[in-house]
């Protein structure tokens, strides 16, 4: 009787996960996005690509004035003069960002948050690889014009989950 008790518990929590599992996919699954999510996404891909390409001008240009850059973990940049410095100093080691599993957008209005897991590898001036991952937690503000800006730049989104207690 209470084998079959057990076996009871065991099939409705299975089925319980199971239903949850599936309708949690249907919730996350999205076929299409909005002109809105396309744009922030067109806007994070040209900050990346202005990265990837050491462009200065092009990675400046993607944040909005007085943009929070979390350029290291508990290391907050708000100053553009240094920024632009701390940008330029981490193209000496080429950087390739990626993005591998895709990408999170969510628009409410004139706002937007952007997460997405990323890797990158570039090659240190001695020719050592170098590869790095984390998770991006960024949030962008659409401007007057219709360009999306980056005001909140968090590459280092996961680095809570690391840190010991």
């Amino acid at each position: 009787m209470i084998i079959k008790r057990h076996m009871y518990v065991i099939l409705v929590i299975g089925f319980g996960m199971t239903t949850s599992m599936k309708s949690q996919k249907q919730k996350v699954m999205q076929t299409t996005i909005s002109k809105e999510e396309q744009a922030v996404l067109g806007a994070v891909a040209s900050m990346t690509k202005s990265f990837n390409n050491s462009d200065i001008d092009g990675v400046m240009s993607s944040y909005q004035e007085g943009a929070l850059v979390v350029f290291e973990p508990e290391m907050r940049v708000t100053d553009k003069k240094q920024l632009r410095e701390l940008f330029l100093a981490a193209f000496a080691i080429k950087p390739q960002f990626e993005y591998p599993n895709g990408h999170e957008v969510f628009v409410n209005g004139n706002s937007a948050t952007h997460i997405a897991p990323w890797i990158m590898k570039g090659t240190a001036p001695d020719g050592t690889p170098v590869t790095q991952s984390g998770l991006s937690v960024a949030h962008l503000q659409k401007q007057s014009n219709g360009k999306w800006l980056l005001i909140f730049d968090n590459p280092h989104g996961s680095y809570l989950m690391s840190k010991k207690p």
